[in-house]
């Protein structure tokens, strides 16, 4: 997936390029993953979590539970809350089947204690607070039973102590007491005990150390003393302790969303400027016995909401971008004595890291994140066909990609940029395949765009708003022009003879309404003239693509071959009639088909659409070759275009400005692979 656009693919056996507007690309990880805490790379094999994780925690036994606002993780219907054997496998008997969010965990022997939004949980009606057996999944009797609260009871943070459990959150009564934010319960009734510090407003971090508990949020007054956002609590009494780090700064108020006891330090993470009587951005280390800020100082430039501690290294997660002195998207390992971030960088993708969990030689982090373990890649990028990984190969294109196209060893690109592959290069250049190097070829051909890249032989045909050339292969000059007298936005080849769809209405000498067929070596228009028309701002052929003896035109058009055709249509690449075959795209200004490619008896379309063939489908479908109908495969690309599609073997490449297709959270691009037959045509996406 990308962060932005993509408007072209191009493939080989091994390699994907990918072609568009974007500066990030990495894999699909849902928004739980396992990280090598030596290395930062995924560790092995594990379920996608379709959406965010808010809470983690190790099972004891190299597993994970974990908690948010998911429905599905791995595939397996798991609301909320679920537990990830070590093999990576969802476990498929533990399934408490919460109602709603789950904000928090903590384990405690054969006990998964939970906190969130939830009514109902493990079986039993839960009132934002359960206990769980670790086994079953099943709620114990305990049952605290959290109310009051001024948009209802919620319970963000909880820490066990011996047989205390303590809940922090936004209520007014739990355990059977009033308690204002912050409880101590019984672990055995889930009665409140006598320890009330009655915090003013929202808890939303603990800690316990010893006889102390350290608490963060955004209070005022706690333990029976002023205490702005953070505060040391004496486990007996419940009373604040001297301690008061006194965070200030924020654009909206400071607030600690984050805490970690190691040795002497605490360290609190959250929204902040100064803490500990030292300028401190969002993360501090405070010691224990002044609750002044130590040295230590990574600088966070936004929000930490996660903290975990492991030997000499601190592992962060929040909503930063740079931390510790270097670029680190959400999540970062920090050097324990010096603050400097580590080389271990994730490199997380698509929102926050709200949770992180260490066990054995593993870090767990979950989020609203959608990739862990990406590249930055301005524009242009390489993707391993089998991993999906992205490769070394980084031209680093420093303006959008609209075309590519591979011969050779060689991958042809264009676009607007005017740098790629370490060279000046206006619109267009030529790529070492191995090195990403742009090779001397140069056409630096008039205009500022190329939209459309073909090759066949020894000759690259390059289209844009300079109309349409042909482009030796060997030294980039032109060997014609077809002098179209507008964009070119569409090119295929078939034989002897070049495709052209776009904007203009003279092009190879001829008067050609938005399409024509070009001789391959002179550059002249044939006498095929399927003449598009129709359309509020004017026709436009967008994309083509041949198969046989048929030419597949989309774009945005009423009339095309003769016959009434709303943006999409087949021509006989003798006459250039349409068809009988018409899947009638649906036709709303501003819908549109953009994306054409052919696989056996199917033409796989992309667009703006919401409907083709006869069927709903949202801006991508599958249609039946002979008969226009839509294939029972709906992947429903939402909510924007999609752009490019392309096949290679048994694969579909998707590209475009969608954010969700085929009932996954994908951004930009996206790979079908078929299942098997008996699946009845539909396709799922490759895991």
């Amino acid at each position: 997936m990308t962060d932005g656009t993509v408007n072209a693919i191009a493939c080989t056996a091994d390699t994907i390029y990918l072609g568009g507007e974007f500066t990030y690309v990495g894999p699909y990880t849902g928004g739980g993953v396992p990280i090598s805490a030596s290395t930062g790379q995924v560790a092995g094999r594990f379920p996608k979590v379709d959406w965010g994780v808010y809470a983690c925690v190790g099972d004891g036994a190299g597993g994970w539970f974990i908690g948010g606002s998911f429905t599905e993780v791995g595939h397996v219907p798991r609301n909320a809350i679920a537990h990830i054997r070590a093999d990576g496998s969802v476990d498929p008997a533990w399934n408490p089947n919460a109602d709603d969010g789950v904000w928090a965990l903590a384990v405690s022997g054969s006990t998964l204690y939970a906190g969130g939004y939830f009514t109902s949980i493990g079986g039993q009606t839960r009132n934002r607070i359960a206990a769980l057996d670790a086994s079953t999944g099943n709620a114990t009797a305990w049952n605290p039973n959290a109310s009051g609260g001024v948009y209802g009871p919620q319970i963000y943070a909880l820490a066990v102590s011996g047989s205390t459990v303590y809940a922090g959150g936004e209520f007014t009564s739990i355990g059977g007491q009033t308690r204002n934010n912050l409880a101590a319960l019984d672990a055995t009734t889930g009665n409140a005990t006598p320890w009330n510090p009655n915090a003013d407003d929202e808890v939303s971090a603990l800690a316990v150390s010893g006889s102390t508990v350290y608490a963060g949020g955004y209070f005022t007054s706690i333990g029976g003393q002023t205490r702005n956002r953070i505060a040391a609590l004496d486990a007996s009494t419940g009373n604040a302790t001297p301690w008061n780090p006194n965070p200030s700064g924020g654009t909206y108020g400071p607030q600690v969303s984050a805490l970690a006891v190691s040795g002497s330090i605490v360290y609190a993470g959250g929204y902040f400027t100064s803490i500990g009587g030292q300028t401190r951005n969002n993360l501090a280390a405070l010691y224990t016995s002044t609750g002044n800020a130590s040295p230590w100082n990574p600088n966070a430039d936004y929000s930490v909401y996660a903290l975990t501690v492991s030997g000499s290294t601190v592992y962060a997660g929040g909503s930063f971008t740079s931390i510790g002195g270097q670029s680190r998207n959400y999540i970062a390992a920090l050097d324990a004595s010096t603050g400097n971030a580590a080389p271990w960088n994730p490199n997380a993708y698509g929102g926050q890291v709200s949770a992180l969990a260490i066990s054995g030689s593993t870090v767990y982090a979950g989020g609203y994140f959608t990739s862990i373990g990406g590249q930055t890649r301005n524009n242009l990028a390489a993707l391993d066909a089998k991993r999906g990984d992205a490769t070394p190969w980084n031209p680093d294109a420093n303006d959008i990609v609209y075309a590519l196209t591979v011969a050779g060893s060689t991958v042809y690109a264009g676009g607007q940029f005017s740098n790629i592959g370490g060279q000046n290069r206006n619109w267009i250049a030529a790529l070492d395949g191995t090195t990403g190097n742009a090779t001397p070829w140069s056409p630096n051909v008039f205009g500022s765009q190329t939209y459309a890249l073909a090759s066949s032989g020894s000759t690259i045909y390059a289209g844009g708003d300079f109309g349409m050339i042909a482009l030796d292969a060997s030294t980039g000059n032109a060997t014609w022009n077809a002098g179209a007298n507008s964009w070119v936005y569409a090119l295929a080849v078939s034989g002897s003879t070049v495709y052209a769809g776009g904007w203009f209405s003279n092009i190879g000498g001829q008067t050609r309404n938005r399409i024509a067929a070009l001789d391959a070596s002179t550059g002249k228009a044939t006498p095929w003239n399927p003449n598009a028309s129709g359309e509020v701002y004017g026709p436009r052929v967008n994309a083509l693509a041949v198969s046989g003896s048929t030419v597949y035109a989309g774009g945005e058009f009423t009339s095309i071959g003769g016959q009434p055709r709303n943006n999409l249509a087949a021509l006989d690449t003798s006459t250039g009639n349409a068809t009988p075959w018409n899947p009638n795209p649906s036709h709303l200004w501003p819908d549109k088909v953009n994306a054409l490619a052919v696989s056996g008896s199917t033409v796989y379309a992309g667009g703006r659409f919401t409907g083709i063939g006869g069927q709903w489908r949202e801006n991508l479908a599958a249609l039946d070759a002979s008969t226009g109908n839509a294939t029972p495969w709906n992947p429903d690309a939402s909510p924007r275009d999609v752009l490019a599609v392309a096949v290679s073997g048994s694969t579909l490449y998707v590209g475009g400005e969608f954010t969700s297709i085929g009932g996954q959270r994908r951004a930009g691009f996206a790979q079908f692979d078929p299942v098997p037959a008996s699946s009845h045509g539909h396709w799922l996406l490759f895991k």
